[in-house]
């Protein structure tokens, strides 16, 4: 039951579900298949059909925008979870699609079949094995992710900062203790709500399904080596102010920060920080994408302030790119809105290289060039959206 406590519309349950794995295959890879039996026709007809689900969450209601990525004006777009105040989303690539949406009153949402329904999980995160009984979250979930070793284990955050984890695909949660214990946890705050702070990012090591890193707002990087059993913070020339953090698939201990004090990298798995800030002019930065196929090249979201970073009408944000060992460039006149007017864009990553979708309160765009030329997506952008800040972005392509 959703939490209307209607039994929510259910789709033909013989259609084939949509996958992550699934949706990877292009037309011109199916047809190769297709002629095999004798169906060649299909392969004139769809060369370079590429279909890709992209997920955005804005502060009142999800937008799910299914589409062929080579063609961006033929995109359909449907309205989920209006009115639920989201705060962060999380969705598994391979296998059948499934969301994870975090909402600021309304505790955490999961949809099984990629996005056409969503169910609010009824298990409260309780309280762990060292802690009271009635000790139970409130219902504010912001920051979700979804484990790269096994897409049933997944980790939920929460206002004020502590972390569950779930083994069976969000049905049971269990309190992974010891975070608030560290030393800097009296110092924790987030400024709009002084008295208070949460965890904003959670990313699990894709070498290694025990390593979690944490992004508190704002206060502190934390990591556990062990899964819960022990936590690390603070590390030589890590952030306080953690927006959004990236772990590389294909560079082990490879670990990007973006925050409200700047930027940083780290090749130790987090132990050790490096900040490379030649020629990035706006430090406040939220969102950290890493080329798929390149460990060495990065796109960031920033602007000079939270005011101009996220509020629609001081808003003066920038996307910049750095390769290798060179000065950040600032990506300005390639087709993505940035300057006066523009909120923080947030990044979203696919397994193709060069790949990357970007979310603004301009619009949805994609570049497959990794940032040299941005193209707007055609969706349904209702009115309203420019004046909001979007919260979260996935995409399955």
């Amino acid at each position: 039951m959703n939490a209307t406590g209607r039994q929510p519309d259910r789709p033909d349950e013989r259609r084939p579900r949509v996958s992550g794995r699934a949706i990877e295959h292009t037309a011109s890879e199916r047809a190769e298949s297709a002629r095999d039996t004798g169906v060649s026709c299909i392969r004139v007809a769809l060369v370079g059909f590429h279909m890709a689900t992209v997920a955005v969450a804005f502060r009142d209601r999800l937008l799910v925008c299914t589409g062929d990525v080579t063609d961006p004006d033929d995109w359909t777009t449907e309205t989920r979870l209006e009115g639920r105040d989201l705060e962060c989303i999380a969705a598994v690539r391979n296998g059948p699609a499934r969301y994870y949406v975090g909402t600021v009153a309304d505790g955490l949402f999961r949809s099984a079949d990629g996005g056409e329904t969503f169910d609010r999980l009824e298990t409260r995160f309780v309280a762990g094995a060292r802690t009271p009984a009635a000790d139970t979250e409130p219902d504010r979930v912001t920051a979700v992710t979804i484990s790269p070793h096994d897409p049933q284990v997944v980790y939920a955050g929460t206002e004020p900062s502590r972390i569950y984890r779930s083994r069976d695909g969000g049905d049971s949660w269990t309190r992974l203790e010891g975070l608030t214990d560290l030393p800097s946890a009296s110092e924790w705050s987030f400024p709009p709500r002084p008295d208070t702070h949460h965890v904003r990012w959670l990313a699990v090591d894709p070498f290694d399904p025990d390593r979690l890193y944490v992004g508190i707002e704002a206060g502190a990087f934390a990591y556990t080596p062990d899964g819960g059993e022990t936590w690390h913070e603070r590390p030589p020339g890590a952030r306080r102010d953690n927006h959004s953090l990236a772990a590389h698939p294909d560079r082990e201990g490879r670990l990007y920060a973006a925050a409200g004090d700047g930027y940083a990298e780290s090749d130790d798995g987090g132990e050790t920080w490096r900040q490379p800030w030649d020629g990035l002019e706006h430090t406040y930065c939220w969102s950290v994408a890493p080329a798929p196929d390149d460990p060495d090249r990065v796109l960031v979201s920033s602007a000079r302030g939270a005011s101009t970073a996220h509020t629609a009408s001081r808003a003066e944000s920038y996307v910049y790119r750095r390769e290798g060992e060179r000065a950040w460039e600032r990506l300005d006149g390639r087709g993505l809105p940035t300057g006066e007017g523009v909120v923080r864009a947030v990044f979203a990553t696919t397994d193709r290289p060069e790949t990357v979708y970007a979310v603004t309160n301009r619009g949805l765009f994609v570049t497959r060039d990794f940032g040299d030329s941005w193209t707007a997506i055609d969706i349904d952008w209702a009115a309203g959206l420019e004046s909001q800040t979007p919260r979260g972005l996935v995409a399955l392509s």
